[in-house]
């Protein structure tokens, strides 16, 4: 399974700005072309390569919020050809999420439907799917979002983090149920065979480096016996990006599924596909929020000080006046604020020793990225409250 998402990133913004245009099109358009070229297209290209090369066994997953979509559409409408055309061979399952990557579970069950609902007729319009599995942001959960889920009547999987913490002794590698929710599958990530493609691939000094397609399909193959799959779930932009082409990620990619298919009695799953073939095989309690972020598998990242807990607090109490005013320009503008990513930037957990995301960072610190971001709520909260002087 593989994420693609962009945000919408903040011009700079100035406390005397008063101009309603908060995003940054330039550096996103940039952003996007840079990615796309490095990531995104060559690996597209290879992966539908793979999937006929295979005759349609080599099967995967795409999470793609609705940002990166608009993107697309905009700057690189050749990724939505390679995206529908990979969809049209019956091999790729597009899996549900929010549509702007937020963190609304945490703060609004409306906002929250709201957005899996734009999400999933966005799948629906340009795929033809209608999701049944989903992950949310940044892989959060706990079993409340479980049962929400489950409430919404459609969905049959969950993508979550294999922690360690939680797991104890038990594996990744099986399929497991939410405490009472026995027709809900989770589908946990298997962290240590993910990052060695994500975080170790390239790493000289790693014991097992060079990291072979061989020698990859050897270590998932001893799963056999002990586990019904190995969940391999990352970002897209480890293909080509954060794992360059020159470390020959694109040659191990082109030969994994050869050689999975040599390495045992082994095959590719959807999503989907593994929760119809796989019963879970126990309950796996989480009342604990984790995520897929570092080894505390924790919600620091986004709210680990209180510049973004007072951020997100001030973004959400705008909800109602928001939507309230019913102005779609201004809802479009305060949902792109719902990014992680924004949040992300205030971090100050990664910023002394840098961070593999700083690339798309456009802040020279946690604390301007705070200030920035309040002064664009600050003048979006001024034009739900003078609606007929905001200026369009």
């Amino acid at each position: 399974y593989f994420q693609l998402h962009q945000p919408y990133r903040l011009r700079r913004y100035s406390v005397f700005d008063t101009q309603p245009t908060y995003f940054d099109r330039q550096r996103d358009a940039k952003v996007l072309d840079q990615i796309a070229q490095s990531s995104y297209l060559p690996a597209s290209r290879l992966l539908l390569k793979l999937i006929k090369k295979h005759d349609g066994l080599f099967r995967l997953a795409f999470s793609l919020s609705g940002s990166i979509v608009e993107q697309f559409r905009e700057h690189c409408p050749e990724m939505i050809a390679l995206l529908k055309e990979m969809a049209q061979t019956g091999c790729v399952e597009f899996i549900g999420e929010t549509y702007y990557h937020s963190l609304t579970f945490l703060y609004s069950r409306d906002e929250f439907k709201a957005q899996i609902k734009l999400h999933e007729k966005l799948m629906g319009d340009l795929f033809g799917q209608t999701p049944h599995v989903f992950r949310n942001t940044e892989l959060i959960y706990n079993n409340e979002l479980a049962a929400y889920l489950h409430s919404l009547g459609h969905y049959r999987g969950i993508l979550t983090e294999g922690a360690d913490q939680i797991l104890g002794p038990r594996s990744p590698n099986y399929l497991y149920h939410p405490p009472g929710l026995p027709d809900i599958s989770l589908l946990l990530k298997n962290p240590g065979l993910t990052d060695d493609i994500t975080l170790r691939f390239s790493n000289k000094r790693w014991a097992d480096y060079p990291l072979t397609a061989e020698k990859f399909a050897r270590w998932v193959n001893q799963i056999n016996g002990d586990g019904y799959t190995c969940n391999l779930f990352m970002e897209y932009g480890t293909l080509g990006h954060y794992q360059a082409s020159e470390t020959g990620i694109f040659d191990f990619i082109s030969d994994l599924p050869g050689e999975v298919f040599k390495a045992g009695d082994n095959d590719f799953k959807t999503p989907s596909q593994c929760v119809g073939a796989h019963p879970p095989v126990d309950e796996h309690d989480v009342p604990h929020m984790i995520s897929w972020a570092d080894t505390e598998n924790d919600l620091s990242p986004w709210l680990g000080n209180a510049m973004q807990s007072n951020a997100l607090h001030e973004l959400y109490k705008l909800e109602p006046v928001v939507k309230g005013a019913g102005d779609d320009v201004l809802l479009e503008d305060w949902r792109r604020l719902t990014a992680s990513d924004h949040f992300y930037y205030m971090s100050t957990k990664y910023f002394a020793d840098g961070d593999a995301h700083q690339f798309f960072n456009p802040y020279e610190s946690p604390y301007d990225a705070y200030i920035n971001f309040m002064n664009v709520l600050d003048n979006l909260r001024t034009r739900v409250e003078t609606p007929a002087k905001a200026v369009k």
